[in-house]
């Protein structure tokens, strides 16, 4: 049962508030990176403290994890997921298109969502069995039931982790759908598939606070999330297939065509060259 405090105005408020800090920063940051290939800003962390901070003087009780290492586990039966900013490269060369994304469990069950795009004023909200909205409004699941019909969008990790195999996937899907996106934040890309703008979405190796918001906006938009298998979707899952429901058996049988092996080459560079 859902505790009957009302979480989803105050996670609005929040994010709005993280959202405001970005912009301020947007443009005038310097870069870091942590380990090899990832970027952190000090916008990230300052919108981490943010955050935390609230979270934890609000509800000291609960437990958090957070995208830049923020962490509390002590076994309460709620536990946030704080993601900053989704989409920090983006952010970080000037590209429009990031945003917050906080996601609250209660018994390792989602129970409330809200992602905020700042750039555009959007603000994605969810609570589970109340469905989802953008700035206040419901929203649903595109009705597209044909992959070759369908706007699909996928992810790419940084270089020093693009250890899968997500570009024979692109490839792939790009030939049999009407065309794939690649806009760098996944918390906006499943945002996308719950308000019909994305009929689907997949991505390997996503964290919890990458999808822990957005997969309950989808669902409570009538949409579907499963790993690559058609299992339901857990939040430590490494793959992630979120669509409006009517194409989710067709991407399906084109990833297992895939993982097969049954695939359409590449074209080859060298002999475009020659030809040209």
């Amino acid at each position: 049962m859902t505790p009957p405090e009302d979480y989803i105005t105050c996670m609005q408020e929040l994010a709005r508030e993280a959202g405001t800090l970005l912009l301020s920063y947007f443009g005038k940051v310097s870069v870091e990176y942590k380990g090899e290939a990832d970027l952190v800003t000090e916008a990230d962390r300052a919108s981490e403290k943010l955050l935390v901070d609230r979270i934890r003087k609000q509800w000291p009780s609960h437990d958090l994890i957070g995208e830049e290492g923020s962490r509390k586990e002590t076994g309460s039966h709620f536990r946030w997921y704080v993601d900053p900013l989704d989409g920090t490269t983006n952010f970080a060369h000037g590209y429009p298109v990031f945003c917050v994304s906080l996601g609250l469990e209660y018994r390792e069950a989602r129970i409330a969502g809200v992602v905020y795009d700042p750039c555009r004023d959007e603000m994605f909200a969810a609570e589970k069995g109340s469905g989802s909205r953008l700035n206040g409004r419901p929203i649903h699941v595109s009705k597209t039931t044909r992959l070759a019909e369908s706007l699909v969008a996928t992810g790419f990790p940084s270089h020093k982790r693009h250890n899968n195999p997500n570009v024979h996937f692109y490839h792939q899907i790009t030939l049999r759908s009407h065309g794939v996106r690649r806009a760098g934040s996944a918390a906006l890309d499943l945002c996308c598939v719950a308000c019909g703008r994305f009929d689907a979405f997949w991505e390997f190796k996503l964290n919890p606070w990458d999808t822990a918001a957005g997969v309950l906006l989808v669902e409570e938009a009538g949409g579907r999330v499963t790993n690559f298998s058609d299992a339901p979707f857990a939040i430590d899952s490494s793959e992630v297939l979120a669509t409006n429901s009517l194409v989710h058996r067709e991407i399906l049988h084109e990833f297992s065509e895939i993982f097969a092996g049954r695939v359409e080459g590449l074209p080859s560079a060298m002999e475009y060259q020659r030809a040209r």
